[in-house]
């Protein structure tokens, strides 16, 4: 099991990679910097109007498809 952990321009990037007894990758996982921000656009557009929803979510500049890996 390897995890490899680097600085993003939007924040942190995790690699993680399972390995057999064999040495062949059996998982591997990426975790976009903007996953741990989506709830926090959650919280800032709490009890907001849905008008509103635009302005914020391009303020967060989170990425929608983790293009930016």
């Amino acid at each position: 099991f390897v995890t490899s952990i680097t600085e993003a321009w939007r924040g942190e990037l995790v690699h993680s990679i399972v390995t057999d007894e064999n040495g062949y990758i059996k998982t591997y996982k990426i975790k976009d910097p903007s996953f741990n921000n989506w709830f926090g656009l959650a919280i800032a557009n709490r009890n907001g109007q849905i008008s509103n929803f635009p302005v914020c979510n391009k303020s967060f500049d989170l990425s929608y498809c983790g293009f930016d890996l």
